[in-house]
């Protein structure tokens, strides 16, 4: 039998198809639970086969949430059902660290049962999301993953993304995968035993995006910057919620979600951020990490690329107002953290390609890097925020606020009274 073959090469461009679901909520594990019941589907006629994950620091913050968990499944049994015992797993960084933590979940899993239409929901940080999430992406070549994030960072940011990864040879995210959550669900009440510490790291992100896509979401955070740093919710979840928005817009509105181009837009000030994790054992918060780097990439963009100095002028003020840190000891070893610059390219590929910006709502992607410039960047900030560079790591960050000056040379700065 013949067979029409037009071509003995054949290149064909096509475009699987993705749900992004993302809900805010107040109580889900109260008044809002419909949302997360509706969410967790049965398949076919079988109930819906659950496993919780929960972030060790969450479970001792709330320890009434394992309880919360069951009673949830468990009243909904002609639906859903409880795979295994509540999951407790460690929290923060470390959990991405340990690559045998990694091969105890999928352990987990296994002896579940879980198959791609059970449901793995993961309560916690983004470490966490990070961790467990990349263990559901590569189970049976993807479980359905159900996101509740826990911190601010997380339900701004990485918990609405479509990255999980674990850090191995001592990098950041170096074994990773891209998967489309089934679902995430931003809930208030998750947040309300955040460390002070950790409420205020989230916000570095909605800096950074704000920086890149929204001039007036970036005027209003400068505005409302005191009050998000003391807890005023109504300040900070609509910051929260328009970070969310602006990430989800980004993954399903033509922004290379899956990072196959050369750039990675929405990583500016990740250089430098996630090579100072790495440089400090992960000590830093990655929250901190962001908003140093956003405030490196700042000032450098004011010093090689034409953004007016009051611009970064005014970036470094929004996040000293938050209370978050413009350095840190481990940034005067200048070279070690150059060395992140390899290891963000390689990470994406090809050549190197940072984004910086011209104006707020005006970035524009650099293959190079000066580094004296870049150097004389780092003794600014140095010079700004001094306490930064010389605290121990945990140390709450400098209460002091940067106000315009006169530098010696006449150029508008920053000093810190």
């Amino acid at each position: 039998m013949d067979y029409e073959i037009d071509s003995v090469h054949a290149e064909v461009s096509f475009a699987p198809s993705f749900v992004h679901r993302l809900h805010f909520t107040d109580d889900v594990l109260g008044a809002d639970q419909g949302v997360l019941a509706d969410v967790l589907e049965p398949s076919g006629d079988r109930p819906a086969r659950v496993q919780f994950w929960l972030d060790e620091h969450v479970a001792n913050a709330q320890p009434e949430l394992r309880h919360q968990l069951r009673a949830f499944t468990a009243a909904r049994a002609d639906r859903m059902t409880l795979a295994g015992n509540v999951q407790i797993v460690e929290g923060g960084e470390a959990v991405k660290n340990d690559i045998h933590i990694l091969e105890r979940m999928l352990k987990v899993f296994n002896a579940a049962g879980l198959d791609r239409r059970s449901y793995v929901v993961v309560v916690g940080g983004g470490a966490v999301l990070d961790a467990v999430g990349f263990a559901a992406a590569i189970a049976h070549r993807g479980l359905r993953l159900v996101r509740l994030p826990t911190t601010t960072l997380a339900q701004g940011d990485s918990g609405v993304g479509v990255k999980n990864a674990v850090n191995l040879f001592g990098k950041k995210n170096w074994l990773g995968s891209f998967a489309v959550p089934w679902a995430v669900i931003n809930d208030t009440s998750l947040l309300a035993t955040l460390p002070d510490r950790d409420f205020v790291c989230g916000f570095s992100e909605a800096v950074k995006v704000s920086l890149l896509k929204d001039p007036a979401m970036f005027a209003e955070l400068c505005a409302t910057a005191p009050r998000i740093r003391q807890r005023d919710l109504t300040a900070a979840l609509p910051a929260i919620r328009a970070s969310a928005e602006w990430h989800r817009r980004h993954i399903t509105r033509g922004g290379d979600p899956f990072e196959s181009r050369e750039a990675r837009p929405l990583d500016f000030g990740h250089w430098s951020a996630h090579r100072l994790e790495a440089m400090t054992d992960f000590q830093v918060r990655h929250g901190e990490a962001v908003a140093i780097g956003v405030a490196l990439d700042a000032v450098y963009s004011s010093l090689a690329l034409g953004l007016p100095s009051e611009v970064s002028d005014r970036v470094l003020r929004c996040l000293t107002d938050l209370g978050l840190p413009l350095g840190h000891p481990a940034l005067r070893d200048g070279q070690a953290l150059f060395e992140g610059l390899e290891e963000f390219r390689q990470h994406l590929g090809g050549r190197l390609t940072l984004t910086m910006l011209r104006g707020v709502g005006d970035p524009i992607d650099v293959h190079e890097v000066d580094e004296s410039l870049m150097r004389k960047a780092l003794r600014r900030l140095e010079q700004l925020d001094p306490a930064a560079w010389t605290r121990s790591v945990g140390s709450p960050p400098t209460t002091h606020r940067p106000e315009t000056t006169e530098s010696a040379a006449g150029e508008p700065g920053l000093s810190l009274h």
